[in-house]
């Protein structure tokens, strides 16, 4: 399969989709868009997930985060894609956040290994958080972490 099998924007839509299920606190979607199993990587830990029920729990504790600091809208920047073969791709994407009133709170950039399942749909079989704590860190070392109550 060549680049133009799978354009950009059906991956910029898959990332869109999970935006959108970011944003509203939807750890069901979240969970829908990866593979079972699938890892998630990040300095610190290295986490499998082998249940969706164990992913969607893991998602929950990062959307209580979201709601503590009042993130309301989240924005996807696909950088660049790669495809690895005619099922599997990597894609880097910079997450942005942002409050309520669209004023921009932190991003921080991912890297991911998509592959196509059996009914030919995109899941995120790999995620790596390539400097989300840190941008986390500075944004609250910034004074910008407001509690929401």
């Amino acid at each position: 399969m060549s680049n133009n099998s799978h354009p950009l924007q059906q991956i910029n839509s898959f990332f869109e989709s999970y935006a959108h299920a970011l944003e509203n606190f939807d750890t069901k979607g979240m969970a829908f868009l990866y593979n079972i199993p699938c890892t998630l990587v990040s300095d610190d830990t290295t986490t499998q997930f082998n249940d969706y029920t164990k992913l969607e729990g893991f998602f929950n504790m990062g959307t209580g985060f979201y709601r503590q600091f009042g993130i309301a809208k989240v924005r996807p920047e696909v950088w660049n894609r790669r495809d690895w073969t005619g099922k599997i791709i990597n894609v880097k994407v910079m997450w942005e956040y942002f409050d309520a009133l669209n004023k921009p709170i932190y991003k921080c950039d991912y890297q991911y290994v998509l592959k196509l399942d059996k009914n030919n749909i995109w899941k995120i079989i790999l995620s790596v958080s390539v400097n989300e704590k840190e941008r986390m860190e500075e944004w609250k070392m910034s004074g910008g972490a407001q509690v929401v109550s």
